[in-house]
């Protein structure tokens, strides 16, 4: 049986998508056939304007509305500590638990040589200019007293954690030594801090040890 081209295409287009099988893929294309017309202008529609309505925060490059994004221009938030993610998702899961309510700094990836990802793809350089331009004597921005590295516990994630905390240690803050801490227990290795639980995303701000 020949499959109608707006199918095939419809298919394909999913299978590109990360963690989406060809079968999967088949079942989601068929599954929207069957859908109200309304319903696929509607999804057609977000999906259209997914990056047309989104900005990158020029702050902590966190995907947002506006730029500033909303928690760089809340007042309220401890802005003494920056929380270093890899992905917004991760962003999503900390914030998710409403124990954190310091900044944060999204990488968009992390050092990966296999993938040839070195420190220039992803916002590490970034990261050190935000913490190094409210000081024009050089060293740390004074209202910067830590930094908690939260990328993931993998081999990618350990990699890129160590290669920041070299950074970093390269210049010193005025008052003292910048102080730069990394996700305690709780989270197992290998996994994806995107999908723990509230408790375990506490249990290892909880914990977090110097590095």
């Amino acid at each position: 049986m020949k499959i109608p081209k707006a199918i095939s295409s419809t298919i394909e287009s999913f299978e590109s998508l990360p963690g989406i099988g060809p079968k999967t893929a088949q079942r989601l294309s068929f599954y929207l056939l069957h859908t109200p017309q309304t319903y696929l202008d509607n999804f057609s529609e977000n999906i259209r304007n997914i990056k047309k309505s989104t900005v990158l925060c020029s702050v902590c490059k966190n995907v947002g509305e506006s730029d500033p994004c909303s928690i760089c221009s809340d007042s309220g938030r401890d802005s003494s500590v920056i929380l270093v993610v890899e992905q917004p998702l991760d962003l999503v899961a900390f914030e998710r638990s409403g124990r954190y309510k310091g900044l944060y700094h999204v990488l968009h990836g992390c050092i990966n040589p296999l993938d040839n990802i070195g420190p220039d793809e992803i916002y590490i350089a970034d990261l050190i200019s935000r913490l190094t331009e409210s000081n024009p004597h050089g060293g740390y921005g004074s209202q910067i007293a830590e930094v908690i590295i939260a990328t993931n516990p993998t081999m990618e994630g350990e990699a890129t954690a160590m290669y920041i905390s070299k950074e970093l240690r390269k210049t010193e803050k005025r008052d003292g030594l910048l102080k730069i801490t990394r996700l305690g227990m709780g989270i197992p290795t290998g996994a994806d801090l995107e999908y723990a639980d509230e408790q375990t995303l506490n249990q290892a701000l909880d914990g977090r040890r110097p590095l």
